[in-house]
């Protein structure tokens, strides 16, 4: 039995695919011009899921990524999903689920605009029936992906983690099969209000659960103190600087709680229009901080960014880059998502990354 090669933060380097993530797949629609949707004749149409967009990142620096998800039999949505995945470097594993009628299972439907000026972004999510609520670990040949083929690094979120009851018992059997092969797990907390009502005490063990396997956390102060019961901190000053040592201090709290895990990270946002952000980062890895100051960003679609910073995050951990680079590239990918229409980040290469790091517009010939 061979020993998998290994990056410095652990991660499978020879593992078949980089990336792994459980996701409930669906289709985003947005209007075209930054119009909003309830005055626009003309949408963009994209295959979508928060977890895929982080697998995006690694997926276009040409690293082969996977989904374990589930699909609407016959459905042309879910080939037009299919067709999507396929082209971005996304593998898929999962069974098609017979409809069972016009009423019955479709795909998750998301419908956005980037909004405009003072105008907001407004979301509108469309997920009565979805079939990706019914995933079930038994679906996918766990000792295969894991053992055989080998992933470097598992990610989930606390999206799909939180969205019924058979996806919470599909991520928590997925990230003990992850763990026990060696690989690598991150979980991004992602607390969503109405996915946890009613569910509070359930979702709180889960994600504790999880926590407690992951080497990997991001999120920031809410999602810490919703989804793991952690102390927000005490009143103090405002700002920016507030902020970083909150969060510093509240990581402090869950190093003592998780003590494996390797990489705590959390994107930094300040709004000043629909267009212009003011975009950082934090990461703890290895015990060392690591911080991005915010500066300023043009916008052409803030959906996406924060899974464009923790796809350019992983990516720098499966490289076994040191936290500083991991940091910048992260910051830098989320940056490139949201220069985009579409709610991934789509790289040409490496350079193009640390040059949106660098401020480097200039055009390249």
């Amino acid at each position: 039995m061979t020993t998998a090669r290994r990056t410095k933060q652990g991660a499978k380097s020879d593992a078949r695919y980089a990336v792994a993530a459980v996701s409930s797949m669906g289709l985003r629609i947005t209007p075209e011009d930054r119009m909003a949707v309830h005055n626009s004749n003309r949408f963009l149409l994209q295959a979508t899921s928060a977890e895929t967009n982080v697998l995006n990142v690694t997926s276009s620096l040409g690293r082969e990524c996977l989904v374990l998800t589930r699909f609407v039999e016959g459905s042309p949505l879910a080939a037009f999903i299919k067709a999507q995945l396929r082209a971005r470097n996304i593998a898929y594993v999962g069974p098609d689920i017979p409809q069972g009628g016009p009423w019955g299972y479709r795909h998750q439907f998301n419908v956005a605009d980037s909004g405009f000026g003072l105008r907001a972004p407004r979301v509108w999510n469309d997920r009565a029936g979805e079939v990706g609520r019914t995933l079930d670990a038994a679906d996918y040949d766990l000792d295969k992906i894991f053992k055989k083929d080998g992933v470097g690094i598992l990610h989930l979120s606390g999206l799909i983690a939180a969205m019924s009851s058979e996806t919470t018992r599909a991520c928590l059997a997925v990230a003990k099969a992850a763990k026990a092969a060696g690989t690598l797990v991150s979980f991004d907390l992602n607390y969503r209000a109405t996915f946890w009502k009613g569910r509070e005490a359930e979702l709180s063990a889960a994600f504790h659960e999880i926590a407690s396997i992951a080497d990997i956390l991001v999120g920031n102060e809410e999602d810490f103190q919703l989804c793991l019961g952690f102390k927000g901190p005490e009143a103090g000053g405002r700002g920016l600087d507030a902020k970083i040592d909150g969060f510093k201090a509240m990581i402090g709290a869950a190093s003592k709680r998780y003590k494996q895990v390797k990489v705590f990270a959390t994107t930094l946002r300040e709004v000043i229009s629909a267009g212009r952000h003011r975009w950082g980062a934090i990461l703890r890895m290895d015990g060392k901080w690591f911080v991005e100051e915010p500066r300023e960003i043009d916008v052409l679609d803030r959906i996406g960014g924060g899974d464009g910073f923790t796809g350019g995050l992983l990516y720098g951990i499966l490289k076994g880059w040191d936290g500083e680079k991991c940091l910048q590239f992260g910051w830098a990918s989320g940056v490139l998502a949201a220069s985009s229409l579409n709610d991934y980040a789509e790289p040409a290469d490496e350079k193009q990354v640390f040059d949106v790091y660098k401020g480097n517009a200039r055009v390249q010939r």
